[in-house]
Order: C-alpha cells, then sequence, then structure tokens
C-alpha cells in the first residue's frame, strides 16, 4: 500500500486483487440518539436543568444488561451522560396518560355525544 491510497479521511485503502478495485475501510457507523431524547435533552438545556456546577455524585449498582441495552438505544457511550439523560427523561416526564386515564368516567353518560 502507498503513502497515496488512503481515504479522504485518511483510513488506508486496499486494492482488490482481482479487479484493481479500491477497498474503503469504513468507520463503524455512530448511532445517532432517539429524536424524542434529543427533544427532552433540548428542553431541560431551556429549562436550566442542565447549567451550573457539577456538584452532587449520583451512582448506583445497575444490571449490566440494562446499561448495555440503555446505551445501545441511546448512542450514550458515558455514564455519566446515561444517568443524565434518563433524569432529565423522568425530570420533564409526561404525565397526560395519567391524567387522562383519571378521567374515566367523568363523562355524563346521559349526555350526546351524537355517534
Amino acid at each position: 500500500m502507498t503513502p497515496a491510497a488512503t481515504t479522504k479521511a485518511g483510513n488506508p485503502t486496499a486494492k482488490s486483487a482481482k479487479r484493481g478495485r479500491e477497498i474503503v475501510q469504513r468507520r463503524p457507523a455512530v448511532k445517532r440518539m432517539p429524536v424524542a431524547l434529543e427533544e427532552t435533552l433540548s428542553l431541560a438545556e431551556k429549562q436550566g436543568l442542565l447549567s451550573g456546577p457539577r456538584t452532587l455524585m449520583v451512582r448506583g449498582r445497575m444490571p449490566s444488561g440494562l446499561v448495555k441495552a440503555a446505551k445501545r438505544r441511546t448512542g450514550i457511550a458515558s455514564d455519566s451522560k446515561l444517568i443524565e439523560a434518563a433524569l432529565a427523561n423522568v425530570a420533564l416526564a409526561d404525565d397526560y396518560m395519567d391524567w387522562l386515564i383519571s378521567r374515566s368516567g367523568t363523562i355524563d353518560p346521559a349526555l350526546d355525544l351524537e355517534f
């Protein structure tokens, strides 16, 4: 392989022996964070929940399968960032479903809903 046989990103390339084609080595795809989680973190940032000094240490023992699955799903590699995302998700949770269920049976059965 010659020094000139590199991709734009600096990754080495190789020539296929049969056809003389270049084979480009690709970097593994970086998993993108789910949009809903990105929006949650953005809202937490706007509300000032992620600002200020980081003085509080939060730690605990978790099942490794749970942590691996959460990291795989979110694309977050750092334990601290994963905990931060989880806490933001809990702090900004939408309580609409609980509210909706609490409304069950509150409409008068005699009310004509025209259907």
